[in-house]
């Protein structure tokens, strides 16, 4: 059993604070100090929450990882960094982890800022063998001979990105290693074992030493060596192909070694040991269990993948249950009822079934449903291959993963006109993910694009009509919602079709307009009322449209109330409140005060979403406060 924080003792662990540290153990300490960091994670992401179960998988590679390489002066590049954790705690950050995720507190992925051994910024996937290629390229460059060790999970290898760092890797021939962290093998305990064994003897000084020095044998032999190494060759190769699932990455110039059991600490380390002297590009490929340690991890990975505050001992969360759907779900509901009047609906996801909210239709519609892996690029494309065949595909992506196919997006639907549908989720303030995961962009550089529809709804509500608008309107869309609960808004029976283009007055007023557009609108109507009580008569429209604009009552807005705030969960550089500065310029409305608020020129950092809209003055206490402001002359044009 699993026990409490205040009651653990982790003997090992207290002493450790950097990897050097534990470079002054044994097997039998490594394997304690192991099962006390995997304790420590358990008990503090139950607390804060985080990515659990990538991280319990990865503890013994990583303390291996840190044993044998000379971190920092070695680099270790890590790939999306859910599984960096025992990273943290072993790299001077122990006393920190208590913080993990919190305003202040340190990130839940690797951030140069905070530590030398975190060598690179990482959120999404796919990048580590490209940035780890730029590091062995640089020491190259300046005649450093220190280790770079790139390491990437078999779900990552479905990027794009990965290939071609793996193409550009093997062609160059440069000593580097790929640790491919595969967590969705499982092999039995005498497979493993043997495997083990042999990649351990094939790795080791003796055997490549003998195979140079056959090699060199046979050569000098008269008419007889170069045919000899080329059937020597031949027959290794097809016993690689029948014995190693491997040949692939040996085909692009790897010398491939594993698959390695990455849980048992004395093999990874005598392998790591041996690897560290082989020379040109090596991937090493490491099975490992998702969740290992904690069996509700074990057992579903994938509900412990990114997980709020739970109870350790039963599994459960600490979230009080709540009767408002999130929007996510109210979108995969909404979807599924689109989809049973119109065979021509089919959804694509980039291996986030369960996160956009698509299990039900992969479900009622499996020959309709696709997931492509994380490969936004092709997502798109694909979408659009289908969309000019007559289907309506709708592309469930969140915000920030979605930047990844920008030029699919631009070309490959736009251009072409076609009605693919962009249902982004995660639009505006995540939270605790922080820098690499906040949806901010979207707004910014979707209206920047011609021919694309780019819409926000103001509830869950909104959102069913919204997207049965844009399944129907025969036009690229873009449908931008939040994380989290809906506002509690009563659900219409049947979504209904929304005029493109136009936006509703919620509150109508005199003495200033508030714009407001997603998820802003309804903390604006609750400031307008508010202020109410104060003798302020404040007018709320609900944009709905980030593009087109309802042209016609902003104008109409700006020539009766001189006074207008817009509000946005998505920087001020180019988004909705740009936009609406735009039409003024473009239509020569002068004497308007306009005051934007959003996010400024920064990537912002983790913290709970609350925090973050209160620290950005989007929440009810900071449009109160720009209101007066600006109704007692303090602010003038932006």
């Amino acid at each position: 059993m699993v026990k409490q924080p205040e009651t653990v003792n982790y003997g090992v662990l207290e002493h450790i604070d950097f990897p050097a540290d534990i470079r002054k153990l044994n097997i039998a300490q490594l394997n304690t100090l192991a099962g006390e960091v995997r304790d420590l994670i358990i008990h503090t992401v139950s607390s804060c929450g985080g990515h659990l179960a990538a991280s319990l998988g990865t503890v013994e590679l990583t303390l291996a990882l840190h044993y044998v390489f000379n971190t920092p002066q070695d680099k270790i590049v890590w790939d999306v960094g859910h599984q960096s954790y025992a990273h943290k705690i072993i790299t001077g950050r122990k006393n920190a982890f208590a913080h993990l995720r919190k305003q202040n507190g340190i990130s839940g992925f690797p951030r140069r800022e905070e530590s030398p051994y975190d060598v690179f910024d990482v959120g999404h996937s796919g990048t580590s063998i490209s940035a780890a290629a730029g590091f062995t390229e640089a020491g190259c460059l300046k005649g450093d001979h220190n280790k770079i060790i790139a390491v990437i999970g078999d779900g990552s290898m479905t990027t794009g990105m990965a290939f071609e760092g793996l193409n550009w890797v093997g062609d160059r021939n440069k000593n580097m290693i790929i640790v491919l962290n595969d967590n969705e093998m499982s092999i039995s305990s005498n497979v493993g074992a043997m495997s083990s064994y042999l990649s351990r003897v094939m790795t080791g000084h003796k055997i490549t030493t003998l195979k140079a020095d056959i090699k060199s044998f046979l050569n000098s032999i008269p008419g007889v060596g170069g045919g000899m190494i080329k059937f020597a060759q031949k027959i290794e190769e097809i016993l690689k192909t029948l014995m190693v699932p491997g040949a692939l990455f040996e085909e692009m110039g790897f010398t491939y070694v594993g698959p390695l059991e990455g849980h048992r600490l004395n093999y990874l380390i005598k392998n790591f040991e041996n690897i560290k002297e082989l020379t040109g590009p090596v991937l090493v490929h490491v099975i490992t269990k998702k969740g290992k340690g904690y069996r509700f991890a074990e057992a579903n990975p994938l509900t412990y993948h990114g997980v709020a505050p739970f109870n350790v001992e039963t599994g459960k969360s600490l979230a009080l249950p709540s009767d408002i759907p999130t929007y996510t779900k109210v979108f995969g509901r909404t979807l599924v009822n689109l989809a049973r009047a119109d065979s021509r609906i089919v959804a694509i996801t980039a291996a986030m079934c369960d996160g956009t909210g698509l299990d039900q239709f992969s479900k009622e519609f499996p020959k309709r449903f696709y997931d492509v892996g994380i490969a936004e690029q092709h997502a798109v494309s694909f979408a659009a291959g289908l969309a000019a065949e007559g289907f309506i595909p709708v592309v469930a992506i969140y915000s920030t993963f979605l930047q990844r196919a920008y030029d699919q997006i631009v070309y490959d639907v736009c251009l072409q006109k076609l009605p693919v549908v962009f249902a982004i989720d995660r639009g505006g303030l995540v939270g605790e993910d922080g820098a690499t995961h906040q949806g901010l962009l979207d707004y910014s550089y979707l209206r920047s694009i011609p021919d694309i529809i780019v819409m926000a709804p103001k509830d869950e509500n909104e959102l069913q009509h919204m997207l049965k608008t844009a399944v129907g309107c025969g036009h690229p869309v873009s449908l931008r919602y939040p994380r989290g609960k809906g506002v509690g808004a009563v659900l219409d029976d049947e979504p209904g079709t929304l005029e493109i283009g136009k936006g509703e007055v919620l509150r109508d007023g005199t003495d200033l307009a508030v714009v407001a557009v997603g998820t802003t609108v309804h903390t604006a109507l609750a400031a307008a009322k508010k202020l109410s009580g104060e003798g302020l008569n404040i007018k709320v429209i609900n944009a709905r449209f980030v593009k087109p604009l309802d042209s016609e009552l902003i104008l109409k807005t700006a020539a009766t109330i001189k006074k207008i705030i817009t509000i946005e969960e998505n920087m001020l550089q180019g988004g909705f409140g740009s936009a609406v500065l735009e039409l003024l310029a473009e239509r020569g409305v002068t004497g308007v005060w306009v005051k934007r608020l959003g996010i400024p020129d920064e990537f912002v950092k983790h913290a709970t979403q609350a925090q973050q809209r209160h620290k950005y003055g989007i929440d009810e206490e900071g449009i109160i406060r720009a209101i007066k402001d600006m109704l007692a002359g303090q602010s003038g044009l932006q």
